[in-house]
């Protein structure tokens, strides 16, 4: 079957009522016909037929042996963190999104785990950075915000010469546009707050793993800690991905008609996104992904925070929020904003620039998306208004 095909068709009909949507199990323990014999359900934060359908939906389209649902894409990530011991070592990407930058720095090496962190678009780094002590090679291809491309069937060789685990946050493309496990990747891990659902209303997390010994410690580490996910946002996650290829395919093709407008601008510094032929890794992008995403983020000329907040507070149709991946068009400014608790030196070293936007490119018009960062970005050319320009440092 084709692509939109067999999403469409991975949403199972109800076996018990015929139902053509997936109802809503609101339930928290199942009753038993004797001690230890059931349907297969015991008590919801173990198991829960509309979670379950959720799970078995992103293993099949992911390509995985098994799946999970987590109450955010932070809880999914921690899960797979607890697979990890003291002493152990993650390898992972420079230019990682804000609240994992967190949890890596913050938490994880309280506990004893190190993690080091290296420009993965570069396959050369990742072999210089392995130690003997590294468990997770973790990435994020693209990444959040300046979408580097990391090679992922090259680093899955690596880490198969290591004895190295390879974590790949998928969030940004989606199974539809890029399949991990089959290129070599050990977990997949997903914000099904973005893309997935598709409608900024759910926050939810999802991680598919490939063989059955990884299944098995994930289910212990969700169960034991309770991070899972409600039925109603599992259902609501799956009425999102019924449209996610009607959805993507239009984003994307949205994307790329305004990359390649503010590649012209004449106030524009650089532009970030792996469809144009001038991104660094474009040729791996092509080779690994179906389309090349819904995520667009630019520098500017002036590149200084004042510049950026004045261009993201003068848009129109553009929704200043965090998070990205709706039907509405957003903008974020990740200095001051999803990246803000990153130092500063360490930004700009992962290449994270004071003027960058980050674009979360919806379903509207292009035409009108271009028009309202063309009006924008002439802001810039006008006498400031005096307001004052509150920077959240």
């Amino acid at each position: 079957m084709k692509t939109a095909t067999q999403l469409i068709h991975s949403i199972p009909v109800d076996e018990l009522t015929g139902a053509i949507s997936v109802p809503i199990y609101q339930t928290s323990t199942f009753v038993q016909e004797s001690p230890g014999i059931n349907k297969g359900f015991e008590f919801s934060r173990a198991n829960n037929p509309t979670r379950k359908v959720l799970e078995n939906i992103i293993c099949n389209l992911e390509e995985g042996y098994a799946g999970f649902a987590f109450a955010s894409g932070m809880a999914a990530i921690d899960a797979v963190l607890k697979l990890l011991k003291s002493g152990d070592e993650i390898l992972t990407v420079d230019d990682t999104y804000g609240g994992i930058f967190q949890m890596f720095h913050h938490m994880i090496e309280r506990f004893g785990i190190k993690v080091n962190f290296t420009d993965t678009s570069n396959i050369d780094n990742i072999s210089a950075a392995i130690t003997p002590r590294t468990r997770f090679i973790w990435l994020e291809s693209p990444t959040n915000p300046t979408l580097k491309i990391s090679d992922i069937k090259s680093v899955s060789k690596i880490a198969r010469q290591h004895d190295i685990l390879l974590v790949v946050d998928n969030t940004l493309c989606t199974p539809l546009l890029q399949q991990p496990i089959p290129m070599g990747a050990d977990i997949v891990i997903h914000s099904a707050s973005k893309y997935l659902a598709g409608h900024t209303d759910v926050i939810a997390g999802l991680v598919v793993v490939n063989t059955k010994p990884l299944a098995d410690q994930l289910r212990f580490n969700q169960n034991i800690s309770g991070s899972i996910l409600s039925p109603f946002e599992a259902w609501l996650t799956i009425r999102g991905i019924e449209t996610l290829y009607l959805r993507l395919e239009k984003q994307c093709s949205n994307a790329m008609a305004i990359a390649t407008w503010l590649a012209t601008h004449p106030a524009v510094d650089k532009v970030f996104y792996p469809g144009l032929d001038t991104h660094k890794n474009h040729h791996i992008a092509r080779k690994q992904q179906k389309l090349y995403g819904a995520l667009v983020s630019f520098s500017l000329k002036n590149d200084n925070i004042k510049s950026a907040i004045r261009i993201v507070n003068a848009t129109r149709l553009f929704k200043l929020a965090e998070s990205f991946g709706g039907v509405k068009s957003m903008l974020d400014h990740p200095a001051t904003m999803t990246h803000r608790n990153i130092p500063e030196d360490f930004r700009k070293k992962a290449g994270l620039q004071d003027s960058c936007i980050r674009l979360s490119i919806g379903i509207e018009d292009a035409e009108d998306l271009i028009n309202d960062l063309k009006q924008a970005l002439d802001k810039l050319n006008q006498p400031s208004s005096g307001k004052q320009i509150t920077v959240l440092q």
